[in-house]
């Protein structure tokens, strides 16, 4: 059993990591070159890091990420958690230290049992609404540390819907009107995937409070959320929690907390993201902690010390040549510290 004084958490989209030669969406694949390129160029991006964990998104095979952390050299230090990537979907996974002795993992894929987005509107102008959903895009991993004697930290490793539109061509309605719903289809295929991503944050939301409501449960949630830090998908999963608080007198029962709006007040400038489309540059990749680990938090054990973006491999869009992600790479330190 370890008793850390200092914790390190990130999060790592791995576009794509599958075998060489086996089929992904869309019927792509990678060349052994291709694959090579991604072992070496992931490998060294883990060494770098040097995290006690590492959530992963877009993993399809088990074997290709224990290649990386082979070629890395660290395959004797780390649980990976990645019995779920058979290679026949994308998954999320994970890599501890087994010093912080992680738990067996679960993937959630059904929403919760209770879970209802409906209602029959706020007043006599807003018509009844109902969605049904009942499942995430890719299952959420959970698992729980310890990193020190007696203290447990849970952890839950997602990755929402994207903001790609979704394919809505194959439905009936839509081949039976084509000619005029296929001028349609970018707005209503967006509307979609901002509804699936609201709906699977509303649904880790209402098993993150089960969780936190009423308990001391520190809980770090690691993720490609595939929308920015002020977004509404944002706001739903962590309950909008108020920040300028007096030291070590505020905090959040249940109220998630980003890593990124914790280094904005440490920073002169907001200037990181991590994800680059259409020459738009936003932070999708995110790391969200609880009171435990908010400085001004009367229940605080973790005090905040920075947070890092390895995102340089952003300026060259050529991912698939150069074994790179498409994505920017979050780390987030704490130190023990508790408050008095």
């Amino acid at each position: 059993m370890s008793n850390l004084k200092e914790i390190t958490f990130a999060n790592c989209n791995l576009f794509n990591l599958q075998l060489p030669g086996k089929s992904m969406y869309g019927g792509s694949k990678w060349t052994q070159e291709q694959y090579d390129k991604k072992i070496k160029w992931t490998s060294n991006i883990v060494q770098s890091l040097d995290a006690d964990v590492i959530g992963f998104q877009e993993l399809w095979h088990a074997d290709a990420l224990t290649e990386v952390f082979k070629k890395a050299g660290l395959l004797n230090d780390y649980t990976l958690m990645t019995q779920e990537a058979t290679g026949s979907k994308i998954v999320c996974a994970a890599a501890v230290r087994k010093s912080l002795s992680p738990n067996t993992p679960e993937w959630m894929t059904d929403f919760p049992d209770k879970f209802i987005l409906k209602s029959k509107g706020d007043d006599p102008q807003t018509r009844d609404i109902q969605i049904n959903i009942d499942s995430y895009s890719r299952p959420v991993l959970r698992f729980s540390i310890e990193p020190r004697n007696n203290h447990k930290i849970n952890v839950c490793v997602c990755h929402f819907k994207s903001k790609a539109p979704s394919k809505i061509y194959k439905n009936q309605w839509y081949i039976e009107d084509k000619d005029y719903y296929s001028k349609h289809s970018e707005g209503i295929g967006s509307a979609l995937s901002t509804i699936r991503r609201t709906a699977e944050a509303a649904a880790l939301r209402m098993t993150l409070i089960d969780e936190l409501k009423g308990t001391d449960t520190a809980m770090v949630v690691l993720g490609d959320l595939n929308d920015s830090q002020l977004s509404n998908t944002l706001n739903v999963l962590s309950g909008q929690p108020t920040y300028l608080s007096v030291l070590s007198k505020g905090g959040g029962d249940a109220d998630l907390y980003s890593v990124a709006t914790l280094q904005e007040y440490r920073s002169l400038r907001d200037v990181f993201y991590t994800h680059i489309h259409q020459n738009i540059k936003e932070s999708l990749d995110h790391i969200l902690v609880s009171q435990e680990f908010y400085d001004n938090s009367k229940k605080r054990i973790w005090a905040f010390a920075g947070m890092d973006i390895m995102n340089d491999h952003l300026n060259n869009e050529e991912h698939k040549e150069d074994g790179s992600s498409d994505h920017g790479i979050v780390k987030a330190t704490f130190k023990y510290k508790p408050a008095n």
